[in-house]
């Protein structure tokens, strides 16, 4: 389909006119059309049109404002937004975008945009895109009747709380950027602090939002309920509650919504039951399910869990004790791979994600000072001997070099699982760009360079309205179809406590922390 709209602005709403009443004329057009613009990439995002028989979007553009208006978009968008690679720096693009209902009518025209891509000036430039389209991500996946964002990009996918967590933190920086307004981001975190404290809690198999102050891992994005029969999830909690207790920080005033936030926060955070989560032993369970009882796995050993056991160590009703920790540590695996000794754990998202939030560059617990070094370190060399295994390529995969590197959870050819380095573990070929992104603080170095190679060598094929896409596997021509919450979120933090430290300042000074 090549439809063009011709004429001068005055002929192209005539024929709009006449066009819209060829269709059904019920569906409102799409509003607050936006643009960013890169090298050589321009993105759109409107409000989602939420009448019943709007089936998606299609976008015209147009090089002339009094010119041609032809489709970009062949098939129908089934999100409010677009990503259009195929443009040149120092030119100007003009769009419109309109519904389509399920019978292939297409509705008015959107109020028209206008954009000129350029080159990025230089790394900063570059970051402000990265970020700027990776908090798009949480402000239009989210549902703004209650704050739930989708886990991943597809139409129809579930809330995951750990996103929210990530998305909730995620709000401050579009705040501080000038993104949203401080009244907008205000009223997206008090309306998603009221879901998490007011929906049901109980052991009962449905219905619930989570028990004993714990939270499903995945939930329902309209009825914000346990999805299927899917685990009440600790370290998913803790995620969420780490973007909670983040944005109480944040939001510090004496309006009387910032007060709310401030107190749902800690009812939130006072009303989790940690000891029950031990099950009777000097460790947290994995989680919980009502058909079944406690997950048999213990958080033991260095991974993403320092973040759980931090905030269980400090909450204000009934902590964990001290043991814990010693317990949590005990089975650390200290090694040498690429010249770096660390403790290792082969996916990247465990040196990353309680990284988001805890500031790790001048405090040590009794193993890491017995190795001289900080948990912000361990996770420095475990990034360049991630880069470094991707140089060396023992496995032989396409593509692997000093810029093409990034192993840690994703979508793959053969679906999602966790995969890392070193030493090799899953590795299939996939690489993902949120591991050099959520690395940005450890070694910006090397992390920057591959994330703007990344994007100048396949654009085309991995950028999006939401920035980077998943994963792709070069040694099977295969690109990741969505784009994922908990990828978007390290990228956007992890970016910003590089930039300016903002977030680790900010959360260091809570009490419990």
């Amino acid at each position: 389909m090549h439809t063009k709209l011709t004429g001068c602005a005055g002929r192209l709403t005539i024929l709009g006119l006449l066009l819209g009443s060829l269709a059904t004329g019920a569906q409102s057009p799409p509003r607050n059309v936006v643009t960013r613009s890169g090298d050589r990439s321009v993105v759109l995002h409107w409000d989602r049109v939420a009448d019943a028989d709007v089936a998606g979007y299609r976008v015209y553009r147009a090089m002339d404002p009094s010119g041609s208006f032809e489709a970009v978009t062949e098939s129908v968008l089934p999100r409010s937004g677009f990503a259009d690679l195929q443009v040149t720096n120092g030119m100007t693009y003009h769009y419109v975008v309109r519904t389509v209902n399920s019978d292939q009518e297409e509705g008015g025209d959107s109020a028209r945009v206008s954009v000129t891509p350029r080159p990025f000036a230089d790394d900063e430039a570059f970051l402000d895109y990265l970020q700027r389209t990776a908090f798009d991500y949480f402000w239009y996946e989210a549902n703004p009747e209650n704050g739930l964002i989708r886990d991943r990009s597809r139409p129809g996918a579930f809330c995951s709380i750990a996103a929210v967590g990530f998305g909730l933190t995620g709000l401050t920086i579009g705040i501080d950027r000038n993104w949203i307004t401080r009244e907008q981001g205000r009223d997206r975190v008090l309306t998603t602090l009221r879901t998490f404290w007011e929906k049901r809690q109980g052991p009962d198999a449905v219905g619930t939002i989570g028990h004993k102050g714990w939270f499903y891992h995945f939930i329902d994005m309209e009825t914000g309920v346990r999805f299927r029969n899917v685990e009440l999830s600790s370290i998913d909690t803790a995620l969420l509650l780490a973007g909670i207790l983040d944005v109480a920080a944040y939001f510090d005033g004496a309006h009387a919504e910032e007060v709310k936030i401030r107190e749902l926060a800690d009812a939130i955070y006072r009303r989790i039951d940690w000891h029950w989560m031990a099950d009777g032993a000097d460790s947290l369970t994995h989680g919980w399910r009502p058909e079944s009882g406690f997950i048999p796995h213990r958080w033991l050993g260095y991974n993403e869990a320092m973040i759980l056991y931090l905030l269980g160590l400090g909450a204000p009703e009934k902590p964990l004790p001290e043991k814990h920790w010693e317990t949590w540590t005990e089975p650390y695996e200290w090694d040498e791979s690429y010249g770096f000794g660390f403790v290792h754990f082969p996916p990247l998202f465990g040196h990353q994600y309680s990284h988001c939030w805890v500031d790790f560059r001048r405090i040590a617990d009794a193993p890491m000072r017995a190795r001289g070094i900080t948990y912000f370190e361990n996770s420095r060399r475990a990034t360049l001997a991630q880069r470094a295994y991707a140089i060396e390529n023992p496995g032989g995969f396409a593509g692997y070099g000093s810029n093409v590197w990034g192993f840690t959870a994703s979508d793959s050819p053969g679906g999602y699982s966790a995969r890392g380095a070193p030493p090799g573990f899953n590795d299939d070929g996939t690489i993902t760009p949120t591991a050099p992104g959520g690395s940005l603080p450890f070694a910006p170095e090397v992390c920057l360079a591959a994330l703007r190679h990344l994007y100048d060598a396949f654009r085309e094929e991995i950028w999006t309205e939401y920035g980077f896409r998943d994963a792709f596997n070069l040694e099977r021509d295969w690109w990741g179809p969505e784009v994922l919450g908990i990828d978007q979120g390290p990228i956007l933090i992890m970016a910003e406590n590089y930039r300016t430290g903002v977030v680790w300042r900010r959360f260091m000074r809570i009490e419990a922390v």
